[in-house]
């Protein structure tokens, strides 16, 4: 990857922290025989035995290590004199530090070359940034200010004029299908410090989640979740649809449709109806309601019961999941409630939670989670992409993912 980048404009190669633990200091000494004339920055983010640490990686080519901020102030003192003797220098990492001023002085005055300001990933994931930070930290102390988390050719030319001296790229270039031609784009964004637009690796807002969801499959929602939230036999009805949007929950009796047929004039533009019938084998949904849905514009409608008039869905196209397809449907009886806590799929399903559909099946995110879950299920497609690209030049899934090596060791 830093043979394929660094042609399009890097200055520094950071050995980060998940590579030094997985490989040691091979990571950092390879590094360095590759690139003897670039800065190497060992992300060891130690917290303890600062010397010896500082010695390992400057020992092995690291010409920057990084300490945590939140370690004892004997830690960081013994790592810069540790620094000092093998020519190197400290980077702080403020990650998880409460106060990031009066700790980027303390460091500054106990030797320090250089704070991070520094989101991390899981951090990323929950909305957050570093911009108010590196303003506050600019504007007291005297030091120079590395920023890391989430950046991208877009956010880039903020974190430069909120006062970042060092943008650290990861992701952005990392999960890229062409790690040459994203290291080109941000390096001309940081030039001219202005914005170009990303369409990967963006962190997504939560007036953004329902755009973001549509942008990936249900798949990559399960993973975000930890192979979790997949509703349990509930399938499309008509194949080749996508679904995105907000829950709309109904609880009903098996085969009756009125809550169901009412709740799409209570529904607003894109919610997804999600319909608790426990299982029931008697049809509560078909064309007309079909038909009823696609003028209010709604974003589709997850039954755990039985549609009918599957032909006439078909050539509706509007997406349509359920449990069980039968020709007879019931009466509306008028039981149930609309709005309540439902169970669809074997899950809970309350107002508000996300939903998303596709061929693979339905997948609910609780909407307490949604941005954090559905930046994640951004962030496990992108990781495919370039999986996916190393595949097509003549690799395979297993190498990739170096599967032999990181097998679990049994016994």
């Amino acid at each position: 990857m830093a043979k394929e980048a660094v042609p399009g404009g890097i200055d520094w190669i950071e050995a980060g922290t998940p590579l030094i633990k997985s490989e040691g200091m091979e990571a950092i000494r390879e590094l360095k025989r590759i690139f003897p004339n670039k800065k190497i920055i060992a992300d060891m983010k130690t917290m303890d035995t600062g010397d010896f640490e500082t010695e390992m990686a400057s020992k092995a080519g690291a010409d920057i290590i990084s300490i945590l901020g939140a370690s004892d102030d004997s830690t960081i003192k013994e790592a810069i004199k540790a620094a000092r003797k093998y020519n190197s220098e400290i980077m702080i990492d403020l990650i998880n530090v409460k106060n990031k001023v009066d700790r980027a002085a303390e460091v500054e005055k106990m030797g320090a070359k250089y704070v991070c300001i520094h989101v991390g990933i899981d951090q990323q994931m929950k909305g957050e940034n570093p911009l108010q930070d590196i303003k506050d930290v600019k504007e007291a102390v005297n030091i120079t200010i590395a920023t890391a988390g989430g950046l991208n050719s877009e956010n880039i030319p903020g974190v430069i004029s909120a006062g970042a001296d060092i943008v650290i790229v990861g992701g952005a270039i990392t999960k890229a299908s062409n790690l040459l031609d994203a290291t080109k784009i941000i390096r001309k964004s940081i030039d001219l410090v202005e914005p170009i637009e990303s369409l990967e690796f963006r962190k997504y807002k939560k007036e953004e989640l329902i755009e973001a969801l549509k942008k990936v499959s249900s798949s990559n929602v399960s993973d975000a979740m930890h192979r979790g939230g997949a509703m349990k036999g509930i399938h499309t009805v008509v194949p080749g649809l996508k679904m995105a949007g907000r829950a709309l929950t109904i609880k009903t009796m098996n085969g009756d449709w009125a809550k169901v047929v009412e709740a799409i004039d209570l529904a607003e533009e894109g919610e997804v109806l999600v319909v608790d019938t426990n299982s029931g084998d008697i049809a509560i949904w078909g064309e007309l309601a079909t038909w009823s849905a696609v003028m209010r514009k709604l974003g589709g409608v997850v039954i755990d019961g039985a549609v009918r008039d599957v032909d006439d869905l078909k050539e509706i196209r509007f997406p349509i999941f359920a449990r069980y397809e039968v020709p007879d449907a019931g009466d509306p009886k008028g039981f149930g409630e609309i709005g309540c806590e439902v169970v669809c799929g074997g899950l809970k399903v309350n107002r508000g939670d996300y939903i998303i559909g596709d061929d693979s099946g339905v997948v609910v995110i609780p909407q307490e989670e949604a941005q954090e879950i559905i930046n994640r299920s951004i962030d496990v497609k992108e990781k495919e992409n370039r999986i996916r690209e190393e595949i097509k030049r003549g690799s395979t899934l297993s190498k990739v993912q170096k599967l032999k090596k990181w097998e679990k060791v049994v016994g």
